[in-house]
């Protein structure tokens, strides 16, 4: 056998053979879930309609999930205010008068989406503020309390609106969203949904036995109930929220009857009983809301600076519902123009709230986002038809009374739902960017952690001390850090802004999803965002707020 003379040292070894992967094995090659820029799950996006008994019946339930909130902030705050139970009925008719008429102007001139405004509890920080600094004055009665307190609301919601019909229709707005990025994104419409744990769960706890199984029947009918046939499929899809509504109402009302709650803590009747809401006997048969109908509004420098903390809050806000209700609804990311003057409309509404004499300044609606995304009907005339729903009902006050009185917890099950989808969808962001670039990450778990953390820590320190940690002799200075730190979408705005436009910013423009972004976001740059955000009348060629490149 023959000596073999070993390769020389500088030979380069041979590749070892590649393996070729075969089906669902193939993990390494390559993405096996391509980013979408547009979810394909959507029956109906923004410009296309189902029939009309879908839109009627779909309407409706927008109209209820916008009621629930609404109800939900007059019960907290109308009682602190000094006000009656005809007084809060009033309150809860002027709210949804006023969601009908933003909503409508923000579906026909605003961002154009399916989005729902609705009263914020954003300016529960200076409304406070406000009903504290009347509670130390004396009156005859408290019914005078409550007069000048929303009086001085009213006045403060006026002066702040300002401020958003500024930045929204200066330009403002559209040219600081020039620093958002997926990054940016994720966690913003992330804690928009995480942000009001609060109104879920906790408010089911306070009636365990109608909220827990609402909760319970959503999640059942609405998903593992599907497959049976598909026209099971498609009715439980669209409409089974307004079945399991009914049906947990109407057990709610065979406890009450049967004296289940006779016997139980004062607390517990508020929340289980269907009998102690007082709407309809407290509500008129039919009032509309007309201007200043509380009286001339109190003007307040202090006050009108808390307050316009709260509306640059609600900008934040909407921002990110905005976002999550075009992917929801199969459009493209808003373009920045159309972000700013959906702010400055915003303004115009609040300014309009603060005329007809409501109890709080309005934001884009997250439940109703939420919505969108459990009926799979992103249809913009879904929300338009619903705004006639609103404001026949705060028109008519007996009728709409009847469903403002459904127990709370009811609307609570539905939004531990709703605010968990408007959460998931933020995180869907995340596939336009580098997920295993350690930057973003950081970046990320960062603005998503102190978004929940900072404002749990000042609501907590509230809670317990009466007042927000920032605690100064200039009440209108603490009422804007309060405000600001105890908004979960603010917070991680802020952190995620800065963070993501100053840490290695210019090095890493494809970790950020910028070559995918920045098509969307300007001026002309993505043929389809005419699609979904143009005027019904070519408008924009002389509006100066759509200029801007």
């Amino acid at each position: 056998m023959g000596e073999t003379n070993p390769p020389p040292a500088t030979a380069a070894a041979p590749p070892p053979p590649r393996i070729q992967a075969v089906g669902p094995l193939n993990v390494g090659a390559g993405a096996i879930h391509p980013p979408r820029d547009q979810l394909n799950y959507v029956e109906f996006c923004v410009h296309s309609n189902p029939s009309w008994v879908e839109v009627a019946a779909l309407a409706f339930l927008h109209y209820l999930v916008t009621l629930g909130s609404i109800v939900m902030l007059s019960t907290l705050i109308v009682p602190l205010m000094g006000g009656n139970n005809g007084d809060k009925a009033r309150v809860i008719q002027t709210f949804l008068f006023m969601s009908g008429v933003n909503t409508l102007l923000q579906t026909l001139i605003g961002t154009r989406l399916p989005t729902v405004m609705n009263a914020s509890f954003a300016f529960i920080v200076p409304v406070m503020s406000i009903i504290s600094d009347f509670s130390s004055r004396g009156y005859d009665d408290e019914h005078q309390r409550f007069l000048h307190t929303i009086r001085a609301i009213q006045g403060a919601l006026i002066v702040s609106s300002f401020l958003n019909l500024l930045i929204g229709y200066g330009t403002v707005w559209g040219r600081f969203s020039r620093y958002f990025t997926p990054v940016v994104i994720v966690p913003v419409v992330c804690v928009v949904g995480l942000g009001l744990f609060e109104w879920g769960f906790p408010q089911v706890g306070k009636c365990v036995e109608i909220g827990l199984p609402m909760l319970i029947l959503t999640v059942v009918v609405q998903q593992y109930m599907k497959g049976i046939h598909e026209r099971v499929t498609f009715l439980f899809e669209r409409y089974s929220l307004l079945l399991l509504i009914g049906i947990v109402w109407a057990f709610a009302a065979i406890l009450t009857a049967s004296g289940a709650y006779n016997n139980v803590p004062d607390k517990t009747k508020r929340h289980c009983r269907v009998d102690r809401s007082y709407l309809m006997s407290s509500a008129p048969w039919i009032k509309i809301p007309y201007p200043f109908q509380w009286g001339s509004p109190i003007f307040s420098a202090s006050h009108s600076f808390g307050m316009m903390a709260a509306v640059l809050v609600s900008a934040v806000e909407s921002t990110g519902a905005h976002f999550a209700a075009a992917r929801l609804a199969g459009a493209t990311p808003p373009p920045n123009h159309v972000l700013s003057r959906s702010v400055g409309l915003q303004g115009l509404g609040i300014l309009l709230e603060g005329i007809f004499g409501a109890a709080a300044g309005s934001t884009a609606s997250v439940a109703n986002v939420g919505l969108i995304g459990l009926t799979r009907v992103g249809s913009r005339r879904v929300i338009q038809i619903s705004t006639a729903y609103m404001i026949f009902f705060s028109i008519i006050g007996k009728f709409g009374a009847f469903f403002a009185s459904i127990p709370l917890p009811i609307f609570a099950a539905i939004y531990c739902v709703l605010f968990g989808v408007v959460a998931a969808v933020g995180i869907s962001f995340i596939q336009f960017t580098n997920n295993n670039s350690m930057r973003n990450l950081y970046i990320i778990g960062l603005s998503l952690f102190l978004g929940v953390s900072i404002p749990q820590y000042f609501n907590e320190y509230t809670a317990s001390a009466g007042h927000g940690p920032a605690k100064s002799n200039a009440g209108w200075f603490n009422d804007i850090l309060n405000t600001i730190f105890s908004s979960a979408p603010a917070v991680a705005m802020i952190v995620a802004t800065l963070l993501d436009n100053t840490l290695d910013a210019k090095k890493t423009g494809s970790d950020r999803g910028l070559s995918w972004w920045i098509p969307f976001q300007r001026h002309g740059g993505e043929p389809r965002n005419d699609e979904f955000y143009s005027y019904p009348i070519r408008m924009h060629r002389w509006m100066f707020f759509n200029r801007y490149p």
